[in-house]
């Protein structure tokens, strides 16, 4: 009977949540460490599918980094990144098409349709969801090298009425991070500024980002450092200073330029805790970083 009681307690917990967040936009960046554990994929899967049949519209967008980085490897191709951005060549975009777009993508929407909800596929190309132009030579921190980065992308345009029709059907959009160029290439962009683009385009309520690690650590490799709240000037000094860096910084990036076109709140959370998601949301506590105005 306590089992019961404590579960009831949970629902209760979470009403007034419930109740602020019906008819709210999600934007949820799925990556890492939970796209590879089948058990970490389901509990994502569960935590997405819960968010719509209570009246939430939650937003996939997706990465898939680590799959091109193994197509590539059998392809006997070395994966080269600057400030946590891969540098992209013409084959190289081949390769993250196909992936991200072919495989990472249909698997999502597939567990997803699987474990009850109902999901479609996109890519930035679709209906021209994601316009951008080719990003300038990058100064990489630290060292000053410059890199040109080749096909890699910044958003211009957002056309999110794909979006607002799937969402209003019924459906749980799941995004890639392929768009189109000017002149109707691909480039690809990295999921976190998508999904922050995304997060801004939607007028989202929250920007949630699932990643490897449990957090923002205000000291390197010290997990007692985590940080709960960081605001976003400090995010921008750690930046600067290297104490945010590699694949980090896009992360940070992304959630300050969503908290500048007044998305309420942003979340950096480990992807790998089980139920991650509700725990983000619909408890008092929460998990993570939040990055906030």
């Amino acid at each position: 009977m306590q089992e019961l009681i404590a579960k009831a307690e949970v629902l209760i917990e979470a009403l007034p949540y419930i109740r602020t967040f019906t008819d709210k936009t999600f934007v949820i960046k799925y990556g890492g460490q939970a796209m590879i554990s089948e058990e970490f994929k389901k509990s994502v899967m569960m935590d997405i599918i819960l968010l719509k049949f209570i009246g939430i519209n939650p937003i996939v967008v997706h990465g898939g980094g680590a799959e091109v980085t193994r197509m590539l490897e059998r392809l006997g191709k070395k994966a080269v990144f600057a400030n946590g951005l891969r540098v992209t060549d013409e084959e190289t975009m081949e390769v993250v098409e196909m992936v991200l777009v072919g495989k990472v993508n249909k698997e999502i929407v597939s567990l997803i349709n699987r474990f009850g909800g109902k999901a479609v596929g996109l890519s930035g190309k679709d209906s021209d969801l994601l316009v951008a132009r080719r990003r300038p030579p990058e100064k990489i921190n630290g060292s000053g090298d410059v890199v040109d980065l080749g096909l890699v992308g910044d958003i211009i345009k957002v056309n999110p009425e794909v979006i607002f029709t799937l969402s209003r059907e019924g459906y749980i959009p799941v995004i890639s991070s392929v768009a189109v160029g000017i002149e109707g290439e691909s480039l690809n962009i990295n999921a976190d500024h998508v999904a922050g683009e995304l997060a801004a385009a939607l007028s989202a309520e929250k920007l949630i980002l699932l990643t490897d690690v449990e957090g923002i650590f205000g000291e390197h490799g010290d997990k007692s450092s985590l940080i709960s709240s960081l605001p976003k000037a400090k995010a921008t000094e750690m930046i600067k200073q290297g104490r945010i860096n590699k694949g980090m910084i896009p992360k940070v990036e992304a959630c300050l330029m969503a908290l500048e076109n007044e998305v309420n709140r942003t979340h950096i959370i480990d992807g790998r805790l089980p139920h991650s998601l509700l725990l983000e949301i619909f408890t008092d506590h929460g998990i993570g970083t939040m990055v906030t105005r």
